[in-house]
């Protein structure tokens, strides 16, 4: 239990420091003239994440979810996502926010993992939301936070990509490479 309490305090830690770099991001962004699209939908993809962690703790402690003996899968592909988490991050730099956040004008990042997929960050969501909970045997949680996620990412990308088009060169730079994988 003592493990399952130091992970999710990393991971709580993490998500904070990454909304205090998205605000930094943003303020940073509407300074030079950005503006936000997707406001509908962002309050339940924050309550849906939000929720993820309420699910996975209470799953943990009081349906006693153990980590299974083949724990060891989900949690390196966590790590692998972590990896991809921070490329991506550091390859959109000011441009990355949890919101959908576009300068008018920009050309949009085509380095780091955005060489290859147009959504890494949403790849890495999609692979946390199952391997997590997969780690620490949580799988009602894993199942139903999977299956949200695909439906919010159906709103999600649809906002981004739209706004992506009317506001920057995006569809020159990225609209031939898939949307997750690679490879086709």
């Amino acid at each position: 239990m003592m493990l399952f309490a130091v992970f999710i305090c990393f991971l709580a830690i993490q998500r904070l420091s990454e909304v205090r770099i998205a605000k930094r991001n943003e303020r940073v962004l509407k300074a030079k003239g950005a503006v936000e699209a997707g406001q509908d939908h962002y309050f339940w993809m924050v309550t849906m994440h939000v929720s993820f962690f309420l699910f996975l703790i209470g799953e943990v402690l009081f349906l006693n979810g153990s980590p299974p003996k083949w724990w060891i899968i989900p949690f390196v592909l966590f790590l692998i996502a972590q990896v991809i988490r921070f490329w991506a991050l550091i390859s959109l730099g000011v441009y990355w926010n949890t919101k959908i956040i576009l300068l008018p004008g920009a050309n949009v990042v085509a380095k780091g993992p955005y060489r290859f997929i147009r959504h890494p960050n949403y790849l890495v969501v999609s692979i946390e939301l199952i391997a997590i909970p997969l780690i620490f045997g949580a799988y009602i949680t894993a199942v139903l936070f999977t299956l949200l996620n695909i439906l919010m990412l159906r709103v999600r990308i649809a906002a981004e990509e739209k706004a992506l088009m009317q506001l920057t060169d995006y569809e020159q730079s990225h609209g031939k490479k898939q949307r997750f994988f690679p490879i086709q």
